[in-house]
C-alpha cells in the first residue's frame, strides 16, 4: 500500500503540512518524532540527553521500517535528519512510495526556528556560528539526502493550503 512521505529540514513545516494532507485525503498520518516520544515516553531533547543520537537514529530507523511494512495507506512526516541516516534515503525511491521533500530558504528557515533553540536539541550546540550560518551548513550537509525525494516543493511565501494543494495534484497526476 502506498505511503506518502514528507521530509525536510527543521522549521519546515512538515508536520503540519502532513496533517492538513492527512484531514484532506483522509488517509491516517504518523508524525515519526512523536512516535518516539511516546514509545519512549521522553521528549525527543530528553532521548539526546539520555541516551544519546546513536540511540535515537536506531529507534527511528525502526519505526520508519515499521509503518512502511505496514499494509495501511500512510502518511509519514519524518524528523529532519531521518533521510540523513541509516540509509533511510533510499525509501525515499521506492515504488509505493510518494515522497515530497518541503523545501525553505536559509532566511525563512532562519526566521521560524529563531525562537525554537530550547525545543531543538540539534540547535543547542555550542557553537559560534550564527544560527544562519548554522543552518546553512547543515542544510548543505543533508542536501544530498533530501533530494533523493521523488518531489521537491518549495514552501517558502506559500500558505499550508498552497502547499497541500500543490502535493495533492502531484499525487492526482
Amino acid at each position: 500500500m502506498e505511503k506518502i512521505i514528507i521530509l525536510g529540514y527543521m522549521g519546515v513545516g512538515k508536520s503540519t503540512i502532513a496533517k492538513k494532507l492527512s484531514e484532506n485525503l483522509h488517509i491516517a498520518y504518523v508524525d515519526l518524532d512523536h512516535e518516539i516520544e511516546k514509545q519512549q515516553n521522553k521528549t525527543i531533547n530528553e532521548i539526546f540527553v539520555d541516551k544519546g543520537e546513536i540511540f535515537f537514529r536506531k529507534q527511528e530507523h525502526q519505526l520508519l521500517q515499521s509503518f512502511l511494512q505496514s499494509n495501511d495507506r500512510l502518511i509519514i512526516s519524518v524528523g529532519g535528519g531521518t533521510p540523513c541516516y541509516a540509509n533511510n534515503h533510499l525509501v525515499l525511491q521506492e515504488p509505493n512510495v510518494a515522497s515530497f521533500y518541503l523545501k525553505a530558504s536559509i532566511a525563512t528557515l532562519t526566521n521560524r526556528l529563531e525562537n525554537e533553540k530550547e525545543h531543538r536539541p540539534l540547535l543547542n550546540t555550542n557553537t559560534d556560528d550564527t544560527l544562519e550560518t548554522y543552518i546553512a551548513k547543515h542544510l548543505f550537509d543533508r542536501s544530498y539526502f533530501y533530494y533523493q525525494a521523488k518531489h521537491i516543493i518549495n514552501v517558502d511565501n506559500k500558505s499550508i493550503y498552497a502547499i497541500v494543494e500543490e502535493i495533492i495534484t502531484i499525487l492526482s497526476a
